[in-house]
């Protein structure tokens, strides 16, 4: 990581999320009546209240639409939930509209191909690990982690490092 991804992260007050691929771990399970189920990592959603809780929006924009995903957001308190979105910039578009953020303030974090064109206009491209290569290839930063498996939480850790936040959220667990 360089310093630049650092110097960009601090400037972050909207942070991006796609679902499929990086809030879950790409899965997509049906059972039979076609009802869908979904897992989220229980780290990630806890990163995203810490950002929620130091002033940092969270957005979601998805190419599905799923009443869990507008469950957990909910349960997580996250405001900004598009889904159903195939042309993510027309979310992305309105999400700037309806927050006031410009785009260098926002970091979207992908997985696949038809997260490049959003990525190509955020302030921070992020890609999680298992990402599919042509992405990685043009993000400003790749995961350790996988999509599912901690990523978001390691984006949320890095935000907060980088605008010298982590410590005193993390102390006051020390209490």
């Amino acid at each position: 990581m360089t310093a630049s991804v650092s110097d960009i992260a601090r400037q972050i007050h909207l942070l991006i999320l796609d679902v499929d691929g990086v809030m879950t771990d790409g899965g997509l399970q049906f059972d039979n009546q076609g009802r869908e189920y979904k897992t989220f990592n229980s780290l990630d959603g806890h990163g995203i209240r810490m950002l929620l809780e130091c002033g940092i929006e969270i957005a979601v924009i998805t190419g599905r639409s799923s009443g869990i995903v507008s469950h957990r957001m909910n349960e997580l308190g996250v405001k900004h939930v598009y889904q159903g979105y195939r042309d993510k910039l027309l979310a992305y578009e309105k999400l700037l509209q309806d927050t006031g953020f410009e785009p260098e303030q926002t970091a979207y974090v992908g997985d696949d191909l038809p997260d490049l064109p959003l990525m190509r206009r955020v302030g921070l491209a992020i890609a999680v690990q298992n990402a599919h290569a042509f992405v990685k290839q043009h993000c400003d930063w790749v995961t350790t982690a996988r999509g599912g498996n901690g990523a978001v939480r390691e984006v949320t850790d890095f935000i907060l490092q980088t605008q010298s936040l982590l410590a005193a959220r993390q102390d006051s667990y020390l209490e």
